[in-house]
């Protein structure tokens, strides 16, 4: 079994399944337990996505299973009338930071 975010949703959607269960539900606890593991994999998961951002270096955990691709390193700087916009472009979001003069 591979470890990615489909299978992630997989278990937690089995877990909804067997709470609801009719003839032999899921123990209230046990489902807590595993949506609080599901939650600390999914928080470690953002934790990579922002050390990416913030390195501009993309890597390929699988959990994700993300294309590869290096961030922008090049923004663009335009002057406001407060001070500098700075403009980042990259797969699918732009980060706009602004920093007065």
């Amino acid at each position: 079994m591979s470890n990615t975010i489909e299978t992630l949703r997989d278990h937690l959607f089995s877990t909804l399944e067997d709470l609801r269960a009719k003839d032999n539900p899921m123990e209230i606890e046990r489902a807590k337990t595993v949506c609080e593991v599901a939650q600390t994999i999914i928080n470690s998961a953002k934790v990579e996505v922002d050390a990416m951002r913030f390195s501009g270096v993309s890597t390929n955990s699988n959990f994700l299973a993300l294309a590869v691709k290096p961030f922008s390193h090049k923004p663009a700087l335009i002057k406001t009338g407060a001070g500098v916009k700075e403009v980042e472009q990259h797969d699918g979001y732009t980060v706009t930071t602004h920093r007065p003069t």
